[in-house]
């Protein structure tokens, strides 16, 4: 059973998805859950099928103090690298879910899947939690947030690049996806870093 809070008071879950494929943004959720929230079906979104992640992400919209979801593109990716793509859609994030909090309501501390974070200029205490999102509710509703926006920005993107069959591989770095890039190139969705390294044996 997932632990609503890890010290008491007002915590937001950070979590981001898709760090490992070769196409498509990096997205991230931060959620504040009510003191009483439960449902059994919440866990790591990884854990979960896909009709539970849905339905859970109107769970969440519905039942939360205040949630939001960031992205980093793959342009941005290739600029600042990875990790780093990570949490500027965390950041990124956290202010959509700002801009949603009650009037006079504030944030005690910040719930981060993993073991780095970087805050930017953000100058609330945060706490990193390896594997958090199979072990506290903000983390696994965050995501399960960045999760199925990420999904279904990927869902758009294969309208415009059929070819990489992203609405099956959501832009990972499968044997099909590798071999249309091979065929047919970059898209701009690519994350040309990641291509190199993943697509070509020779580098």
């Amino acid at each position: 059973m997932l632990e609503l809070s890890l010290y008491g008071g007002t915590e937001v879950g950070l979590d981001e998805a898709g760090r490992g494929p070769l196409a498509g943004p990096v997205f991230a959720g931060a959620v504040l859950l009510p003191s009483r929230f439960h449902d059994e079906r919440l866990n790591d979104s990884k854990k979960m099928s896909e009709r539970d992640r849905y339905a859970l992400r109107e769970v969440i919209e519905n039942e939360a103090v205040a949630w939001g979801v960031g992205e980093a593109t793959a342009a941005e990716i290739d600029k600042i690298n990875i990790l780093n793509a990570s949490f500027l859609a965390m950041r990124r994030a956290f202010a959509q879910l700002q801009d949603r909090l009650p009037v006079g309501m504030t944030v005690d501390r910040l719930l981060v899947d993993g073991n780095r974070f970087r805050p930017g200029t953000l100058v609330i205490p945060y706490e990193c939690i390896v594997k958090g999102d199979a072990k506290l509710a903000p983390i696994a509703a965050a995501s399960v947030l960045a999760k199925t926006y990420r999904d279904d920005c990927m869902l758009r993107l294969h309208e415009e690049y059929p070819v990489y069959g992203w609405d099956r591989n959501k832009g990972y770095p499968t044997a099909a996806h590798r071999e249309a890039v091979a065929r047919y190139g970059l898209s701009p969705c690519h994350r040309a870093t990641f291509c190199r390294r993943f697509v070509d044996p020779t580098e």
